[in-house]
């Protein structure tokens, strides 16, 4: 239950992107939906593999390339999608994955308190 209720909040969240920055869109809650799980799974699959390639440079940038390698999962899972989820550029993927991952973050702290760990 704690699972879809999460992955409706992200979906949530992702209209949320849309509706505050012109340069994502997404066309529906059911193409938000889809999208929150496209973005979960390659930041569960993808994202590992790509900040362990990337260490050094996440080292000299003190971290900073992270935000570039959660901006290419952003930018890959619109590409996947087509036309229900659209990103406008890299710079529009870079913006919209810090507003979705803020969000994620709130959400993350809002289900830690809803549904407390036993």
């Amino acid at each position: 239950m704690k699972l879809i209720i999460r992955w409706m909040l992200l979906a949530a969240a992702l209209l949320l992107v849309a509706h505050l920055y012109s340069g994502v869109e997404v066309k529906s809650f059911g193409a938000a939906m889809i999208a929150a799980l496209v973005i979960g799974l390659f930041n569960a699959l993808l994202r590992p593999l790509l900040v362990l390639l990337t260490l050094p440079v996440t080292v000299l940038t003190v971290g900073l390339f992270l935000f570039v390698i959660n901006a290419v999962m952003f930018y890959a899972a619109a590409g996947v999608l087509g036309n229900d989820f659209n990103v406008s550029g890299f710079s529009a993927a870079l913006i919209g994955s810090l507003i979705y991952s803020l969000c994620g973050m709130v959400i993350d702290v809002a289900m830690e308190r809803i549904f407390p760990p036993r």
